[in-house]
């Protein structure tokens, strides 16, 4: 049965078209995952399905009755003396509502005659088995199902909504989204504020769940496990592929591949009529034999009337080319003993760690757990209680924060790149668009770019530095998926030493060969990517 039915849609802000004739019909439960770059459409498309927005041209349709849930990017305002618990049951006013007259029946029962006991028994049988046929009796179960599985806990319950930060909010509408089971779901970019734990359990629940989801994620392990179709966005047309990611990216590479063999083809067939065109027209010359113009001008006539193909677009690109200006001594960083208190939380006991020169490793952990801390005390020593770190020789540490920050918020994006590009001024620039920052954006304020410029930036600078010591905190964060595989080759291409915090599971099989996992205030090694790790972690436990 068709859910959700577009035909040659069309959105237009300002000059642009975000849809251009969009087409897309998605089936009873489908898990469709929207992918794109950053500002392709992806929303927009979410808004103009849950009505939030109209379409300029073509026709939306939903199956009749069907019940709709959408999680946005930015959290809804709610009263202020809304708590947690009202904002997950905002849904259920009917069942609460019923509840309550349930208890006044029975409150009523012992003080009735016979025939008014007999009148209230009659009420309340017909109430309780409405209430019991819209899942009155398993909503407190469902709801503390959900609660586990998004770690919200009974105290988090009595909190007002407006006190949250903006990821618990995220979480708490998420939950709340769930518990009330529509039968098609929209969820606009559900993982940003979720640990792995979290994520495992919500692929798990999403992957059994048995209405129609839309996803748009740029987690790419998380749609590989939940998605069965793809979707890509992108100059406002749909290209769908009837399997998860990793499935879109193989045949996305071979339909990139046949295009450009049927591009090829076309042109050396346009070549040679336009050669044949011009033999017959010289040969027509020589003889003055009208009967070759007449076949050159047939010929003029199907060249005009061929659609001619385009040349496929190559995908965006960044020199992310990771040079450094020598090599380290084997021994990068011995850690010996370690041990790290903040306040009176203690996060380390006695850790000791070697990382060798070339080894690329992801230093992973709960949230709190102490990823941030670990290298803040390899950087430059911080919260360092006893024990010893030590870097090797020749060492040259380049670093990108989970939180980006200039020294100067006010300067520019052209005076940031001064300060490290060792080179003329035409060649800085050069480079500069080479990481999408041309034209009036190279005056643009560094305080007021987006997460991905600033990573952009960070990864300019970091490029020009040389470093044979890498350590990102984070680095996919707040970049797209292209933007993430860029990233991806250029590291595995490294010739250097890798350590990065991440909890982007697909990046860490991309390129991780080591897993060093905080645990119980140690660091454990595990020899793998992260499914190794996973599969490895498991055992232990079971």
């Amino acid at each position: 049965m068709i859910e959700i039915s577009l035909n040659n849609a069309v959105k237009n802000y300002g000059f642009k078209n975000i849809l251009d004739e969009f087409n897309l019909e998605v089936i009873t439960g489908d898990r469709v995952a929207l992918i794109g770059p950053n500002g392709s459409g992806k929303t927009t498309l979410f808004k103009i399905i849950s009505g939030e927005e109209q379409l300029d041209k073509g026709m939306i349709s939903m199956r009749k009755n069907a019940s709709l849930g959408y999680l946005s990017q930015i959290p809804p305002q709610v009263k202020d003396n809304c708590t947690v618990r009202d904002i997950l049951m905002r849904k259920f006013k009917k069942l609460l509502e019923m509840e309550r007259n349930m208890r006044e029946l029975e409150n009523q029962f012992s003080s009735a005659n016979e025939v008014q006991l007999k009148k209230l028994l009659n009420t309340y049988g017909k109430l309780q088995d409405q209430f019991e046929k819209l899942g009155g009796y398993t909503l407190d179960e469902k709801m503390s199902k959900i609660c586990n599985g998004f770690k919200i806990k009974n105290e988090m319950l009595e909190r007002y909504y407006n006190s949250l930060s903006g990821g618990e909010k995220t979480i708490v509408n998420l939950a709340s989204l769930i518990i009330s089971n529509p039968d098609i779901l929209l969820l606009d970019e559900p993982t940003n504020h979720l640990d792995i734990d979290t994520l495992e359990w919500f692929e798990s629940f999403l992957s059994n769940y048995k209405g129609t989801i839309l996803i748009s994620s740029h987690d790419r392990y998380f749609l590989d496990k939940v998605a069965t179709k793809t979707v890509l966005i992108d100059h406002g047309k749909e290209d769908v592929y009837h399997g998860n990611y990793s499935y879109y990216l193989k045949e996305s590479e071979r339909r990139e591949l046949a295009e450009f063999e049927e591009f090829k083809n076309q042109q050396k067939k346009i070549e040679a009529m336009k050669e044949t065109i011009k033999k017959l027209k010289e040969w027509g010359s020589r003889g003055d034999n009208p009967r070759f113009f007449r076949r050159a001008a047939c010929i003029e006539r199907k060249l005009e009337k061929m659609e001619v193909l385009e040349r496929p677009e190559k995908k965006k690109s960044l020199p992310l080319d990771f040079e450094v200006s020598g090599r380290s001594g084997k021994d990068v960083l011995v850690v010996e003993n370690l041990g790290i208190v903040l306040g009176e939380k203690e996060i380390f006991d006695g850790v000791s760690m070697e990382l060798k020169y070339g080894e690329k490793v992801c230093l992973m952990g709960k949230n709190g757990a102490g990823k941030s801390t670990f290298i803040k005390a390899i950087r430059n020593g911080e919260n360092i209680c006893q024990g010893e770190i030590k870097l090797g020789s020749n060492v040259l540490i380049g670093y990108i924060p989970q939180e980006i920050k200039f020294e100067n918020e006010n300067a520019t994006v052209l005076e940031i790149a001064r300060q490290a590009f060792n080179g003329t001024e035409t060649h800085m620039r050069s480079s500069l668009a080479k990481f999408l920052f041309y034209g009036e954006n190279v005056f643009k304020k560094v305080g007021t770019l987006s997460g991905g410029e600033k990573v952009r930036l960070k990864l300019f600078e970091l490029i020009q530095r040389k470093a044979n010591l890498l350590i990102l905190d984070e680095p996919t964060n707040h970049i797209d998926i292209d933007t993430k595989e860029i990233l991806e080759e250029a590291l595995k291409e490294y010739q250097g030493t890798l350590l990065f915090v991440s909890h982007d599971r697909y990046f860490i099989n991309r390129v991780a060969e080591r897993v060093l996992n905080i645990e119980n205030k140690q660091l454990i090694s595990y020899l793998g990517n992260y499914d190794f790790y996973k599969e490895h972690k498991d055992q232990k436990l079971t």
